[in-house]
């Protein structure tokens, strides 16, 4: 999933792995399906990510009304559609702006940012070796990847917002670090606190 993630050459086939890795996370989450704990963390995860799908989804409608085209080729500022009003109280950056920020919303689940960063820390109720795997080091990224391969659009608003969550999130997610007493979920939290500063980064 995460290689076809990687691989995939516009935002529907990107789309559809984006989904297949957030289901893998829900099987690895709820390992030991005889546990009530990693139960309910992993159908926590499932549902968060599924809130932030929803903004996901409608991100790439509105990336194709603006762009005619959902390839990544395509999503350059000189090939906007400039007849894509279907919003008569928003500008074509407006539109823009809105469309980055709906794909953003898919990024604060599966990147853990604020206010959607509440699933991560429940998430190592997995097994340890494949919880730092997935949700430490590689399938967390995927947000990020995704901010990576839309960023010829970002607009300057857009980006001040993505710059703040991922500020906001960092510090936040540090401080909760200190007060934990798993190792686990210091490891959970500080996950989320360094996803943070790659989103500001971004």
């Amino acid at each position: 999933s995460m290689l076809g993630l990687v691989l995939a050459g516009n935002l529907l086939q990107l789309y559809f792995f984006w989904e297949l890795v957030g289901f893998c996370s829900y099987l690895l989450i709820g390992f030991w399906y005889t546990k009530k704990a990693a139960n309910t963390a992993a159908l926590k995860a499932f549902l968060v990510n599924r809130v932030g799908d929803a903004f996901f989804l409608v991100g790439i409608f509105l990336v194709y009304l603006i762009f005619g085209s959902l390839d990544f080729e395509a999503l350059l500022p000189e090939k906007i559609n400039k007849m894509a009003l279907g919003f008569p109280f928003l500008s074509i950056e407006g539109l823009q702006t809105l469309a980055v920020l709906m794909l953003f919303g898919g990024v604060t689940a599966k990147s853990a940012q604020l206010p959607l960063q509440i699933w991560l820390p429940d998430a190592m109720e997995g097994p340890t070796p494949a919880s730092a795997l997935i949700h430490a080091a590689t399938m967390v990224v995927a947000g990020v990847f995704l901010l990576g391969r839309i960023s010829p659009i970002i607009t300057q608003d857009a980006g001040l917002v993505i710059a703040l969550i991922g500020g906001l999130t960092s510090v936040l997610a540090a401080i909760s670090a200190v007060f934990q007493n798993d190792i686990k979920k210091v490891l959970a939290y500080s996950t989320i606190s360094q996803l943070g500063f790659m989103v500001a980064g971004m």
